[in-house]
């Protein structure tokens, strides 16, 4: 079983209803018993795909959207991951409010670090830690093809994962091939805040939380970036 089918296997069983879904231009949100985020999968790399279900997802139960976390259809995943992570109780967890990057700055100074999706923050990293490695499935100069992971995963000392792995369903292989002593981060909207990631070597979780659903949805409908959220907060859970 994957990692993204255990996450789903442990959502709660009544039914959740849907009260909101939302494919933004960066960011998807599924509001259910609170409002969950993830990346909207598009890039010029990726075919086109058509949604059926368009119109009636508000009259599904969230548990059945999250489901589709589990897609071929790379938009339907989104949908699907911000689903389960409208459905997860992250209070229980203890979060402290801590952005990810403001955790590698604070921790990377003399080690190697491999940060897996090309963060606007690896560029300070790069000037503090002994030696980043940046991996992305698109490179930009400076960066590492993804098909390439494996020798840097393995060395690294700190990992810092984009939860956009999980949206894309490579979050199991990039975690098989992570140093089994680093200490790994997930992080990002996209991270599902659930304690089985813990089970997998995860260390870290630092994703979001929606305080304020309408300016949340208001910034996605209007194309907002990460950092251009609002009404949403970062939080950071420990193992």
């Amino acid at each position: 079983m994957s990692l993204l089918e255990e996450i789903v296997a442990s959502l709660p069983a009544p039914p959740q209803p849907v009260r909101h879904v939302m494919l933004g231009i960066h960011w998807t949100t599924v509001c259910s018993r609170y409002c969950g985020l993830a990346s909207t999968l598009t890039s010029e790399h990726l075919e086109h795909v058509d949604l059926d279900g368009v119109g009636a997802y508000t009259k599904r139960s969230a548990q059945e959207l999250a489901r589709m976390a589990l897609s071929g259809n790379h938009l339907e995943r989104s949908i699907g991951v911000a689903a389960l992570n409208s459905m997860m109780d992250v209070e229980t967890l203890h979060p402290v409010e801590l952005n990810a990057y403001n955790w590698l700055f604070d921790h990377v100074a003399g080690k190697t670090v491999t940060i897996v999706g090309h963060f606007a923050f690896v560029d300070h990293v790069r000037s503090l830690a002994k030696e980043t490695w940046v991996l992305e499935r698109n490179p930009r100069p400076g960066d590492i093809p993804a098909e390439q992971s494996a020798p840097y995963l393995g060395k690294a000392e700190i990992i810092a994962i984009t939860g956009s792995a999980v949206v894309n369903g490579s979050m199991d292989d990039v975690l098989a091939m992570c140093n089994p002593a680093a200490t790994i981060m997930v992080l990002g909207p996209s991270t599902p805040l659930s304690p089985l990631l813990f089970e997998h070597g995860v260390s870290i979780l630092s994703g979001s939380q929606v305080t304020d659903e309408d300016a949340a949805l208001l910034t996605i409908a209007e194309g907002g970036g990460y950092s251009q959220l609002m009404g949403v907060k970062r939080v950071t859970i420990f193992k």
